[in-house]
């Protein structure tokens, strides 16, 4: 990659935020971005669910206006379409009626091109992507890396600036994917794009550690709910990177830990042996103790959403840890379970949002309440993680307060979807609340009646204290 200051920004953004109205006020969905895109570079944007990436993929493309900030195309700003960008969509969006050339040649249409000159532009395009030979076929007729690969062509065939692609490859299977990486890098890097060449920079937005770290010059980290820009890593060796090399791994160890590093483990890291504290739960659900000193402000449910994983995928993660000694690299587990470790990420934040397991970098380690639950038997391990649960997962300990509170002991589920829809969509609402329900049932903290849409305080909770 070329040196970045020295050349103009293709595209800069500049204190961006989004946020989308509901029917009970805003969601803020991206608070404070900041970064340019220059010529000859592949930026990733990087980050785990609600973390606003596609959001911030949009608002370059001018698909959607940012809240407050603005985003400039070659230091003018948007005020509609980015005329300078393409994109890609992890769901192909090809038109089924339209052959794989009707399908390329779309975007020249609408730039009114000659049928002439679109047709040797499109079938240019589909040459370079490796699909000559199907410029008549239709999409049912193409596995989901070609149809892939039309999508690709239909970007690159406007021959944009900027080449924004959102989730390329999430769609595909492993191999296929891996193929089609390798593909784009060898088409990139065959080109001079600092000078001269059509598509100038990349800017893609994915989940995969291992894939941003393979493609990027440079890596844009981003926390969610809001999203926000958390660390900008350059990496600097030269492509085809190879996985196994010390400095690859070195920087996928790094990555993985400003991804699931949580900040309340780093300022609460000796807290770890409070959890077995002897008290009850609602007692430390509670914002002042017994004698009415105020206790440390307390984040949301919406500050700290719950991951959507289940109690008994947390119970497999803490036995994995205590079976190969009490902690390990995560990507070491990935690779024993075929997984890809971004599929762990989810269990790893429940885990240590529960305290029962704490991240060093790119390793994990049972905590001592972790090492008591998985070896607990059952009675005390719900005992252990209705504790846990009561204190640390707030909406959890929201519910458990709102149903002592409440005359009967029972609230509809309605009530908690419509706080939550404050911060999160709809849909995203009901998750949050399906996880709550997973978790306080099976700690004996609270049940529900499905038929009615109830939540009830046990009667006869589990001891928690």
């Amino acid at each position: 990659m070329a040196d970045a200051t020295a050349r103009t920004p293709i595209i800069t953004v500049e204190k961006v935020t989004k946020a989308f109205p509901t029917p009970d006020g805003e969601l803020p969905v991206l608070d404070g971005i900041d970064f340019e895109l220059y010529p000859g570079e592949i930026v990733a944007l990087l980050g785990k669910s609600g973390s606003g990436k596609s959001t911030l993929l949009r608002c370059i493309a001018g698909l959607i206006s940012p809240s407050t900030g603005r985003v400039a195309y070659k230091g003018t700003q948007l005020n509609g379409a980015n005329p300078g960008v393409a994109m890609v969509f992890q769901s192909f969006a090809l038109l089924p009626w339209l052959t794989v050339q009707q399908n390329v040649e779309l975007g020249l249409q609408a730039r009114g091109m000659s049928e002439k000159e679109r047709r040797e532009r499109a079938l240019k395009a589909i040459d370079v992507i490796g699909l000559d030979g199907f410029e008549a076929a239709y999409p049912k007729e193409l596995s989901g890396g070609m149809r892939q690969r039309v999508g690709f062509a239909r970007a690159l065939v406007l021959e944009p600036d900027a080449l924004l692609m959102d989730e390329p490859f999430s769609a595909l299977d492993v191999l296929t994917a891996e193929n089609l990486r390798n593909e784009i890098v060898r088409l990139w890097d065959s080109q001079d794009t600092t000078a001269g060449s059509p598509t100038q920079s990349l800017l893609i937005v994915t989940h995969n550690i291992e894939e941003a770290v393979l493609l990027a010059d440079r890596i844009m980290v981003l926390s969610s709910n809001p999203g926000r820009i958390k660390a900008e890593l350059t990496v600097s060796q030269p492509r085809p990177r190879d996985r196994r090399s010390p400095e690859f791994e070195a920087l996928v160890d790094q990555v993985y830990g400003i991804l699931t590093g949580r900040e309340e483990a780093e300022i609460e890291v000796e807290e770890e042996h409070e959890e077995l504290e002897q008290v009850p739960a609602v007692q430390e659900a509670a914002a002042t103790n017994g004698g009415g000193k105020p206790r440390k402000a307390q984040k949301s449910p919406i500050e700290v959403p719950l991951p959507a994983v289940s109690v008994g995928g947390m119970a497999g993660l803490l036995e994995i840890l205590l079976a190969r000694g009490g902690e390990d690299g995560l990507a070491e587990i990935a690779d024993d379970l075929n997984f890809e470790v971004d599929d762990l990420l989810p269990l790893v934040d429940a885990v240590t949002m529960l305290r029962l397991a704490k991240v060093k970098g790119p390793r994990i380690e049972l905590t001592e309440a972790g090492r008591e639950y998985v070896q607990a038997d059952i009675l005390t391990s719900k005992q252990i993680f209705a504790r846990l649960a009561a204190k640390r997962a707030p909406l959890v300990r929201a519910i458990v307060q709102a149903l002592r509170a409440s005359a009967d002991g029972d609230l509809r589920e309605g009530f908690f979807l419509d706080l939550l829809r404050r911060g999160f969509s709809g849909e995203e609402a009901r998750r949050q609340l399906d996880t709550a329900i997973d978790w306080g049932r099976y700690a004996e903290l609270f049940d529900y009646d499905a038929d009615d849409g109830m939540l009830l305080l046990e009667r006869e909770p589990a001891e928690v204290g």
